[in-house]
């Protein structure tokens, strides 16, 4: 059978990172054996459901470039594919293993369910369950007379429908990752398949679908793991065959203390969510990489490493070598910690790979934010130059001083500042004698100008330490940059003698 894989989030908030990284390894695994990659809504726990959360997940889909083969909003052969479409499916299933003693009806209170965990409690029980010891002394179709059972189905009373978890046995699995899965029965509860409210649990419609939705292969993270031997008890239980599983290790916070959250997020300035959510019933904001600035095939580049490797040192990688590449074998057992330098060195790496011509069109439409109109051509040959100091698209906007006329010293108190503590009048002469020369070039390149500054500085026997920082302050009203040459000739003759002149004229000034 054709590899057949499924990301199945719940829409009860924004779409955390990990999500996207279990999105993401179930899209390279399935592209990588030619099959197929499915999206499915579960939403059986209604109390949870957050609006705007499914949208926010099909967006951030989109934006992260993971297009499933089916989905709640492409169709497919095997859906609906939203668990709240598909709710008369799974009565009949839950009956079916009632049919099959694999499960049965359990009729207990909430105050007789706080009452069996409060005696164990006591007895010294440390994690109390509904299990094959406690269940014989509940109120259920396994310790009531069938007589009664059907009275009380008839009747309506309140009952969920419980998985009869077989007692002395081992429970085993093989993870892809992990090896090796053992449980003893004894520890596995009787789970909830079917609720008083109509609804199935996330285990049975979990294993119903998978089932009749052919999945090959479930690739989920590790806090499903617990839940993998119940998992396994049900397929058995119907007499279905399996998937393999895999169980993907957890993002851990950059100190590698825990799990990352969003309050760490929010604690170290960094993003956690795809995209920027707004919660619908607090109000409150959390930023997303997408409106950070992070590129998407930056995102998934680093989304991907984040514990797994191809078994080299390639880091930057395509979608098309993570595919190639993509080996579930390589992926970690342990938990991988999130750095967001890291993060942000990826995104630096992909930027500096874009054309200048796509930068400069980004970076125009940035500029029109801020009230500059400037040309393409412009836009682009500015992106050429300050592309190997950004990270961001925006960073690149300390560089309007390239767009603007007049002296980037009017109104800069930092830049006057750092003048002032640079500025020597013996300095002067050598600003004069390059002004003069300017206007004699015959071409005003980066080259030109080069060698036209180092001849005045001979000339007027100066070091480059003590000229070009005061050059660098009177052009561009800054320290750092790119090279000033470049700068210049970007700028031209007559805007750069403008703002040498006016820087000069401020110097004097302060005498």
């Amino acid at each position: 059978m054709s590899v057949r894989v499924r990301f199945a989030p719940s829409p009860t908030g924004p779409l955390h990172m990990g999500g996207v990284r279990t999105a993401l390894y179930n899209y390279l695994f399935a592209k990588k054996h030619g099959g197929q990659f499915l999206l499915r809504i579960e939403d059986t726990d209604r109390t949870r459901l957050v609006p705007g959360a499914e949208e926010y997940i099909k967006e951030s889909l989109e934006w992260c470039g993971l297009t499933p083969d089916e989905s709640p909003w492409i169709g497919g052969p095997d859906g609906p594919y939203r668990q709240s479409d598909r709710q008369g499916l799974y009565k009949q299933y839950a009956d079916e293993l009632i049919i099959k003693d694999k499960a049965y009806y359990a009729f207990d209170t909430p105050e007789e369910l706080d009452a069996m965990r409060a005696r164990l409690q006591a007895a010294g029980v440390a994690a109390p369950a509904y299990n094959g010891v406690t269940r014989e002394h509940m109120k259920n179709s396994l310790t009531l007379s069938a007589d009664e059972v059907m009275e009380r189905l008839d009747r309506g009373d309140e009952h969920v429908i419980r998985l009869k978890v077989p007692r002395q046995v081992e429970v085993r699995f093989e993870d892809i990752i992990r090896g090796w899965v053992v449980v003893h029965s004894a520890n596995v509860d009787d789970k909830v398949l079917f609720k008083s409210d109509g609804m199935p649990t996330y285990h049975l419609a979990n294993i119903v679908d998978d089932h009749l939705m052919h999945i090959t292969h479930v690739i989920r993270g590790e806090e499903w793991l617990p839940s993998a031997p119940v998992h396994v008890l049900i397929y058995e239980a119907f007499g279905w065959e399996r998937p393999a599983f895999a169980h993907l290790p957890l993002i851990l916070k950059p100190d590698g203390n825990g799990k990352l959250s969003k309050r760490d997020g929010d604690r170290l300035g960094f993003p956690v969510f795809s995209l920027d959510w707004v919660d619908p019933n607090t109000g409150e904001k959390s930023s997303g990489y997408r409106e950070k600035g992070y590129y998407p095939d930056a995102f998934i580049n680093m989304l991907a490493l984040l514990g797994w490797n191809p078994g080299t040192d390639q880091e930057i990688m395509s979608m098309e070598e993570l595919t190639r590449s993509f080996d579930l074998t390589r992926v970690h057992k342990g938990g991988a910690k999130f750095d967001p330098e890291k993060a942000k060195w990826f995104n630096q790496q992909y930027l500096r790979m874009q054309p200048d011509a796509e930068l400069g069109t980004q970076l125009q439409e940035l500029l029109k934010t801020q009230s500059i109109v400037t040309t393409t051509e412009r836009a682009t040959q500015a992106a050429s130059l300050l592309k190997e100091r950004a990270t961001f698209v925006a960073d690149m906007l300390e560089g309007t001083y390239l767009f603007t006329a007049g002296s980037p010293l009017q109104e800069n108190e930092v830049a006057t500042t750092e003048l002032k503590k640079r500025w020597k009048p013996e300095a002067e002469p050598a600003i004069e004698a390059y002004i003069n020369a300017l206007g004699s070039l015959p071409e005003f390149t980066a080259t030109t100008l080069d060698v036209a500054f180092n001849n005045v500085l001979q000339e007027k026997g100066m070091k480059v330490g003590q000229v070009m920082p005061i050059y660098r302050l009177f052009v561009a009203g800054r320290m750092q940059g790119p090279g000033m040459f470049d700068v210049s000739a970007l700028l031209g003759k007559e805007e750069v003698v403008l703002r040498l002149q006016a820087g000069l004229a401020l110097c004097r000034s302060w005498a």
